[in-house]
C-alpha cells in the first residue's frame, strides 16, 4: 500500500510539474502582447491602468470559472498578474505601475517640521469648520494646545452647496491661521481652493487640504504635486477607491510623496448621519499602499453623538490621526455646527479617548 501510495504521489508530481511549465509558457506568451499593448495604449490616447477593464476582465473570469478554485482566490491570483502587466507597460521608457501602490518597509511617515504622520502615534486635527473671528481662533488653539493637539485645521475658503452661504474669510482667514499656529505651536492644516494662491498658501501653512469637491480637480492636483508640501487629500463623498488613489497618483506622479488621505464618508442612501463611514477603506489603504490615512469623523457623522465611537473605531481600523471639528460656540457657528464640539465636549472626548489612543500607539 505504502509503495502505490508513493507512486501515485510522484505520478501526481510529475503532473504539477507539467502544469507549472506549462503556466510558465502561457505567462510568459501573455508577458510579451503586454510589452506591446502599452505603446499601443498611449498612442490611442489611452491611460496605462484601466480600473473599469480590469474590473471587467475580472468578472468574466469570475463567471467562467468552475472550480475548484473560489472566485476570492481567483481575483487574488489575477490581480496580482495585472500589477505585474502594468509594471511592464511603459511611457518614455519609464515603468508607469501605480506609484502609490509601491510598499515600502511599512507606512509611510509624512513628515510635518518636527511631527509626523503614519508609521507612529495617532495624530490629532482640530479647530474650527470655518475661521470666523481671529479672538475665537485662537482660543480654540490655546485649549487644544493644553490638551495636547499638535494640528490646528480651520476653513479660510469654504467651498459650500448654497452660493449665500458663509463662504469664508479668503486670506484673511488664513492669515489668522498661521498667526495663531504660531502663537500656540500648532500645525495648520487648511483648504486650497485656488491653484492660484498655492505660493502664498506654501509660505503661511503646514499642510495643504485638497477638500471633497476638489478631488476630481486635476490641474490643482498636479500644481500640489510639484510642491514640497505635505497634502491631505481628502477622498470625494461619490468616489471609488480606485479613483481615491489616482487623484493621489496625480500628487506622487508630480514628486510630492508626501501625502497624507483624508477619509470623510461617503454618500449612501442613510439619512440619519451625514454621510457613511467607510471604515473598510482605511484596511484597503493599508493593505494597498504605504500611504498614511486620517478620518475626518465629523463630516462623516454630521451630528457630534457619534464622535467618540466613530474615532474609536477609526483607530482600531488602523487610522493614521482623526479630523475633529471645535468651536466655541457650536450652536451659532457660521457652518456644520451640529458636527462641532465646543471646547468643554472637545476635553471630554479627549479625555475619553485617550486610553484607546495610548492603547494603539505604535
Amino acid at each position: 500500500m505504502a509503495k502505490k501510495q508513493e507512486s501515485d504521489l510522484q505520478r501526481i508530481r510529475a503532473e504539477l510539474d507539467g502544469l507549472n511549465m506549462r503556466l510558465l509558457e502561457l505567462l510568459n506568451e501573455r508577458s510579451l502582447l503586454v510589452e506591446k499593448i502599452g505603446p499601443v495604449k498611449l498612442a490611442a490616447g489611452h491611460r496605462l491602468y484601466d480600473p473599469v477593464r480590469e474590473a471587467e476582465q475580472l468578472e468574466r473570469l469570475m463567471l467562467a470559472n468552475q472550480g475548484p478554485l473560489s472566485n476570492a482566490m481567483l481575483e487574488q491570483i489575477f490581480r496580482s498578474i495585472f500589477r505585474t502587466a502594468l509594471s511592464q507597460q511603459t511611457e518614455g521608457g519609464g515603468a508607469r505601475a501605480p506609484l502609490v501602490m509601491e510598499r515600502g518597509a511599512g507606512s509611510r511617515r509624512v513628515p510635518v517640521g518636527d511631527i509626523a504622520i503614519g508609521g507612529g502615534k495617532p495624530v490629532i486635527i482640530a479647530g474650527p469648520c470655518a475661521v470666523e473671528d481671529e479672538e475665537a481662533l485662537d482660543r480654540v488653539a490655546a485649549r487644544l494646545k493644553e490638551l495636547g493637539v499638535a494640528f490646528l485645521r480651520g476653513g479660510a475658503f469654504k467651498p459650500r452647496t448654497s452660493p449665500y452661504a458663509f463662504q469664508g474669510l479668503g486670506m484673511d482667514g488664513i492669515r489668522m491661521l498661521a498667526r495663531a499656529g504660531a502663537r500656540h505651536g500648532l500645525k495648520v492644516v487648511t483648504e486650497l481652493t485656488d491653484p492660484a494662491l498655492l505660493d502664498e498658501y506654501v509660505e503661511a501653512v503646514d499642510v495643504i487640504q485638497v477638500g471633497t469637491n476638489n478631488m476630481f480637480n486635476y490641474d490643482l492636483l498636479k500644481k500640489l504635486g510639484q510642491v514640497d508640501k505635505p497634502v491631505l487629500l481628502k477622498r470625494h463623498f461619490a468616489a471609488r477607491m480606485d479613483e481615491w488613489m489616482l487623484a493621489a497618483e496625480y500628487l506622487y506622479a508630480g514628486g510630492n510623496r508626501n501625502v497624507v488621505l483624508c477619509e470623510r464618508g461617503i454618500r449612501t442612501f442613510e439619512t440619519s448621519t451625514r454621510y457613511s463611514l467607510d471604515i473598510s477603506a482605511i484596511g484597503l489603504v493599508k493593505s494597498s499602499t504605504e500611504l498614511p490615512i486620517v478620518v475626518d469623523i465629523s463630516h462623516a457623522a454630521g451630528r457630534r453623538d457619534l464622535l467618540l465611537p466613530l474615532a474609536k473605531a477609526s483607530l482600531a481600523a488602523g487610522a493614521d490621526g482623526l479630523m475633529v471639528e471645535v468651536h466655541e460656540h457650536p450652536d451659532v457657528a457660521m457652518s456644520d455646527g451640529a458636527q462641532q464640539l465646543d471646547l468643554e465636549q472637545f476635553a471630554q472626548f479627549m479625555a475619553d479617548l485617550r486610553p484607546f489612543l495610548e492603547s494603539v500607539n505604535a
